[in-house]
């Protein structure tokens, strides 16, 4: 059972490295096209060879995806730029606060 789960999962993985899924961003994003292009016809062609009647118009359109790595990736160095410049400024309020907690405490 193990060598089973083991070949299937390196399979999965031989397979998305072998479709570009592993390599840059411009080879996952010809990947994705590729799929788009694919998807529809071979569900088309399951569907009529089990025998299911479904035509293209009920079959749910593709998502777009509308996602830049590189404009998440700055959003989040700026985030993390940001917190790390008013980390002094924070700490020093927060340890005036504890110290005024602890004095009240000692009263």
């Amino acid at each position: 059972r193990f060598l089973l789960k083991g070949g299937l999962a390196g399979a999965a993985v031989y397979v998305a490295y072998d479709q570009g899924l592993l390599g840059s961003g411009t080879e996952g994003a010809e990947a994705l096209k590729k799929a788009q292009e694919t998807l529809p016809p071979a569900i088309q062609e399951w569907t009529s060879y089990l025998g299911w009647e479904v035509r293209a118009a009920q079959l749910p359109p593709t998502p777009k995806f509308d996602f830049s790595l590189s404009d998440s990736w700055n959003k989040g160095v700026h985030t993390v730029m940001s917190a790390l410049s008013v980390a002094p400024t924070r700490a020093c309020e927060y340890t005036a606060e504890g110290w005024k907690y602890v004095k009240d405490l000692v009263k």
